[in-house]
């Protein structure tokens, strides 16, 4: 069963030479981000106690990603990201593409970003990769948003940026 799901995820993984590269030949046009709008310090100060306000608010998310860029560190909120966009896809070609890229990006060990989850999450994770679905990522992206919370979100809020937001 093991090697069955280890060999799904190797074809999974290789397929960059697929049919799916003569459907998609061009990656889409990124979103434009919202604009970005200042938040009040009332606003601001909500953040201190809720990591899901912070992420939920452009502004908040933007500071957020900058002061972890600062700190080399930036790899968890960017995974929390693509997961919440992975997570809208509707096209299963375009889950699946999303998913290699992630699993690419952030999972795989020797990832150029990969995030730091424990071996059981990884394990759960890759074979959830196999037949990608919105909730793939779940287990791995719960136990993220669960470190930046602990860690992160405290150096943030003790930050000179986030000071300097909530006076």
């Amino acid at each position: 069963r093991a090697k069955e799901i280890k060999m799904k995820l190797g074809t999974l993984i290789q397929k960059h030479d697929s049919a799916i590269d003569f459907i998609i030949p061009y990656p889409e046009k990124p979103e434009k981000p919202p604009k970005a709008q200042k938040p009040s310090p009332e606003e601001a100060l909500q953040w201190r106690d809720s990591l899901e306000k912070l992420l939920q608010n452009p502004y908040g998310l933007a500071s957020f990603l900058t002061f972890l860029r600062s700190e080399f560190s930036e790899e968890n909120a960017e995974f929390w990201v693509a997961c919440e966009d992975y997570k809208k896809t509707k096209s299963p070609v375009k889950m699946a593409e999303k998913a290699k890229k992630i699993y690419e990006e952030f999972i795989q060990t020797e990832a150029s970003k990969e995030v730091n989850i424990d071996h059981f999450t990884k394990a759960v994770t890759i074979k959830n990769l196999v037949e990608p679905s919105p909730t793939s990522f779940d287990m791995a992206q719960k136990r993220i948003f669960a470190l930046m919370e602990k860690d992160s979100l405290p150096r943030f809020v003790r930050s000179e940026f986030y000071q300097e937001l909530i006076k």
